[in-house]
């Protein structure tokens, strides 16, 4: 069963704040990996993109501002999601994060509720289908939280790769969406997975809908594939 939200990278050297992030986001359902590095983060977020990153700026080692212009600078982590969580409040402080591209700032201490409530809000602006809610399409109704999806009433069963999906396809109506957005929006990082491998989860997926997913996930020749709240 997927996690309400993907992982989020908190880099961070301080154990106590360390242990704070990692329960606090535990129990709003995400998934915490946690370094004390910008160095150990830049290897984390090698193996895998993350949905998020929560980046203290002042760390041994590269600094965290040296580390989110790195990440700004290279295209495969242009548009990661990146909170900056920091002691420093000074007003330029929070306006050169902001000027480096950080989606948000938060000044420690911090309350671990307001945290979690800005990285939804991040992700919904950024990558709502990674933010967790609920949302409905027509017939297909889909949530998150208790990884559910219905059709016209019926309770469908679905595999990791077709709900995540299915998902981004729902949060994403009446758009065009190459193979290539797809497998991003699929697993964060697709550089070990080949273009074709979208074909196989949209047959899956739309022999697990049955005739509503024929009619509403179309194949868009030349483009991709794009799902239409119109069954008809």
């Amino acid at each position: 069963m997927s996690n309400p939200l993907p992982s989020v990278l908190v880099v961070e050297d301080e154990p106590a704040i360390q242990e704070l992030l990692r329960y606090s986001l535990l129990q709003a359902g995400i998934d915490p990996v946690v370094v004390g590095s910008a160095e150990d983060a830049l290897k984390e977020i090698h193996g895998k993109l993350p949905a998020a990153v929560l980046l203290d700026l002042m760390l041994p080692g590269m600094s965290g501002i040296a580390l989110a212009k790195r990440l700004r600078a290279e295209p495969r982590t242009r548009e990661l999601p990146i909170i900056m969580v920091t002691a420093r409040g000074e007003e330029q402080d929070r306006i050169q994060g902001l000027n480096l591209g950080a989606d948000d700032y938060v000044t420690k201490p911090f309350s671990p509720l307001e945290l979690v409530a800005r990285i939804r809000a991040v992700l919904r602006r950024r990558a709502p289908h990674l933010a967790g809610d609920a949302v409905s399409i027509g017939p297909l109704c889909l949530d998150p939280a208790s990884h559910t999806v219905t059709c016209a009433g019926r309770t469908i069963t679905l595999g990791p790769s077709e709900f995540d999906l299915l998902q981004y396809l729902m949060h994403n109506p009446e758009r065009a969406l190459t193979r290539d957005q797809l497998l991003n929006a699929l697993r964060g990082d697709h550089r070990f997975l080949e273009d074709r491998t979208i074909d196989v989860y949209i047959r899956r997926l739309r022999a697990a809908l049955g005739s509503e997913g024929e009619a509403m996930i179309q194949t868009i020749r030349g483009i991709g594939y794009k799902l239409s709240g119109k069954t008809e």
